[in-house]
């Protein structure tokens, strides 16, 4: 490698851009006229669009072919990501079932086995023998009470519009199905496996332009035409709404949760089936119309005068476990009894109950996050007190909780953290002790080169911000090519977890920092509020606080600083872009947000507005339109490099985001750096074959590496050294 390889990457400009018409186009809303010049590129499929997306791939494939080893780049991502995985398992009858992916499979593949000792497992269901192209994968799964049947659904092209399907898991012949009109759905299986519980769009013929709503709860037999499923709940409801549901194992209580779009409002119904015909479950309100997240949780063989359990951010925002009566839910938190109180210093993410024979008392395995890092403890459900603090290897992320089956004093979690892959942990209540899973993966090579650290920064209202910073000494020794990213929206927390792009980048000799924004669950439903709506700009706030952090504290300088975002990150990044475009030297926007005025006309945007607001509200469009980065395109504005991202089968942020942001910047910008679209074909918005996601990762870090002066890694460093 010579020493020009690590010098950044400036070409001539202007550069010649495909042509790209601007139209005068003004729409008038509300009092304001908004100038959208690139709408005619919000239609996919018109030959107007059609030419200039292929023209936009010519010249991707142009400049993508010269990036800076860029082989050496996609060597070291796909080391680092090739580790053997496993999810927590399932257990139902006498079987097993968990997901595994080996180093080097596409996908991960559905295995089962006979519980008990030197138990033969087997692959049940392989995404790449069910479509050797690659483009199919399993979206959700999920066992018959007894373990005889499943459950599964598969989407293709990235779409996340999965079919159903029922198997005879003995045999692994398909018993049933497709149902279609299924995204992701929830199923709770009724005992005896002959009919479960789930959700199903309407009919997409009497909602055009809808299809992605109206979804309805239903009860399916198994063996019987989809169409002819009673609907159970969801009539006459916002159409925006989402459904889950779950089953107790002894099939007496059916709960039932509504969420408005993305909002956290949890509308939650509890039924007795006992009491009613399946076909119509006798529903009774948890709690409905209240601004708080809901979960319950009900042990099997519980009667009316027993106890179930609520994790809940009604009156704690940062999250409490309550105890109630089943005959007592609908009267609200009267009724409610604290065991697990609110904590002033950590958010409660997660919460199993168990209740096994040997235990005196139901416990409950509860997550925390303090300061963005995980803690787990055990409590009495019962005497409400804590009776243990569970150890984990080291200060990470878990997450992936399961139970065993009723009666059971076992559970199991998935760890992570920055330098160590998901490992599987199981959780024995009788003891309160953690051992690692006999059926997970054994540890690969430790991963070298990588030391991180958290820090703490005021933002510029002076409100405390966290960011982990990982790089090769754990110190700002000398300032190194640095690559910011965040999220900051629908309360995610963004939680140390092991990503080979970060490893990658480090080991190279950058920074990675990771900053928890306003807008996440990082300190709770506060937190989470405090960077949505009409607080949006917070978000971006932090951020453009903790690229300053970054510099002042050594850890890089001017011009070699990148930022990079997907979705609501893409948004994100797409902000700090047009509202600060000299303080970053290359930008990664992928599957974004960026016209905020038009974003709930597409995708799954209508889904969005209690996170984001509406624009058809005279009150938010201002502040959608103030933030909105495709609105914010000043011509003549030297801005950084960018490369946006998107992928045809998105349903979720439609490629039409990508296009017209790339037109607009294209025709704006007076800087050196090239403004390019990656155009990604057969995926979406979310899992894909794992070549492809590697292939993914190592273009955006080497399109960035090469605008900010870091040298790609030496060809087979690998993960173990």
């Amino acid at each position: 490698m010579t020493p020009d390889d690590a010098r950044p990457r400036r070409l001539p400009t202007p550069r010649p851009y495909p042509l790209a018409e601007r139209q005068d186009i003004v729409e008038e809303l509300h009092g304001l006229r908004i100038p959208d010049p690139y709408r005619w590129l919000e239609d996919a499929d018109a030959p107007s669009t059609l030419r200039w997306s292929a023209e936009q791939e010519s010249l991707y494939e142009a400049e993508r072919a010269a990036l800076p080893g860029l082989e050496r780049w996609e060597a070291e991502v796909a080391a680092l990501d090739a580790v053997d995985r496993a999810r927590s398992p399932k257990v139902r009858g006498d079987r097993v079932f968990w997901l595994r992916q080996d180093a080097g499979q596409e996908h991960p593949v559905l295995v089962v086995a006979e519980t008990g000792p030197g138990a033969v497992e087997r692959v049940l269901l392989d995404p790449g023998v069910l479509d050797p192209s690659g483009r199919t994968v399993l979206d959700a799964w999920e066992p018959s009470v007894e373990g005889d049947l499943l459950a599964f659904q598969v989407s293709r092209d990235g779409t996340e519009d999965s079919l159903l399907h029922v198997m005879d898991v003995a045999t692994g012949k398909v018993v049933d199905g497709p149902v279609d009109r299924v995204r992701k759905s929830s199923v709770g299986w009724l005992p005896g496996g002959g009919a479960f519980y789930y959700v199903r769009r309407l009919d997409p013929r009497l909602h055009p332009g809808e299809e992605r709503y109206h979804r309805r709860v239903c009860l399916h037999r198994v063996g019987t035409a989809a169409d002819a499923d009673a609907v159970v709940f969801g009539e006459g409801r916002d159409k925006t709404q989402f459904y889950s549901v779950s089953v107790t194992a002894d099939g007496r209580w059916l709960g039932v949760t509504a969420t408005l779009g993305t909002g956290r409002g949890t509308d939650l119904y509890l039924a007795d089936l006992t009491a009613g015909p399946p076909e119509r479950p006798p529903l009774r309100p948890v709690q409905e119309g209240r601004e708080a997240a809901t979960r319950l949780h009900v042990v099997p063989g519980t009667g009316p005068q027993d106890r179930v359990w609520l994790r809940t951010d009604r009156d704690a925002a940062r999250g409490r476990v309550v105890a109630c009566r089943p005959d007592a839910l609908h009267l609200g938190p009267d009724a409610w009894q604290e065991v697990v109180p609110e904590r002033p210093d950590a958010v409660l993410t997660h919460l199993v109950v168990l209740s096994g024979p040997e235990l005196d008392h139901p416990l409950g395995l509860a997550a925390w996050t303090r300061d963005t890092v995980a803690e787990v403890t055990v409590h009495d459900l019962v005497e409400g007190r804590q009776v243990a603090t569970v150890p984990l290897p080291g200060t990470g992320a878990v997450g992936d909780f399961s139970a065993g089956p009723p009666g059971s004093h076992e559970a199991w979690f998935a760890y992570t953290d920055f330098v160590t892959p998901p490992r599987v942990l199981r959780f024995d209540a009788r003891t309160c002790r953690v051992t690692r899973w006999e059926r997970d993966a054994p540890d690969g090579p430790a991963v070298g080169g990588a030391v991180t650290r958290q820090v703490a920064f005021p933002s510029g209202d002076g409100t405390t911000v966290r960011m982990f910073v990982i790089s090769p000494t754990g110190s700002p020794d000398v300032p190194r090519p640095t690559l910011l990213t965040g999220y900051g929206g629908f309360g995610r927390t963004m939680s140390p977890r092991y990503r080979a792009q970060v490893l990658a980048w480090v080991r190279a000799g950058g920074v990675f920092a990771w900053a928890g924004l306003r807008g996440g669950g990082e300190e709770g439903e506060a937190w989470h509020r405090a960077g949505s709506g009409p607080h949006k700009q917070n978000t971006f706030d932090d951020f453009a606080a903790a690229a300053d952090r970054l510099v002042s504290a050594g850890w890089t300088e001017p011009g070699r600083l990148a930022i990079m975002g997907g979705s609501n990150g893409g948004l994100l990044v797409g902000a700090a872009l047009t509202q600060q475009p000299g303080k970053y030297a290359a930008v990664v926007c992928m599957a974004p947000l960026l016209d905020m005025v038009r974003y709930e006309l597409s995708g799954l945007g209508p889904s969005w507005t209690p996170e984001y607001g509406s624009a058809r509200d005279p009150a938010q469009l201002p502040t959608l339109l103030g933030y909105s980065p495709y609105h914010r395109v000043t011509p003549g504005t030297p801005y950084p490099a960018v490369l946006l991202t998107a992928a045809d089968g998105d349903t979720r942020t439609d490629p039409l985001h990508a296009r017209k942001m790339c037109a607009a910047l294209q025709h704006a910008t007076s800087g050196a750096g090239p403004i390019l679209l990656r155009l990604e074909r057969g995926v979406g918005h979310g899992d894909r074959a794992a070549s492809r996601a590697v292939a993914l990762q190592a273009e955006c870090l080497a399109f960035l590496a090469g605008q900010v002066g870091l040298r790609a890694p030496e060809r087979g460093a690998g993960a173990g050294t």
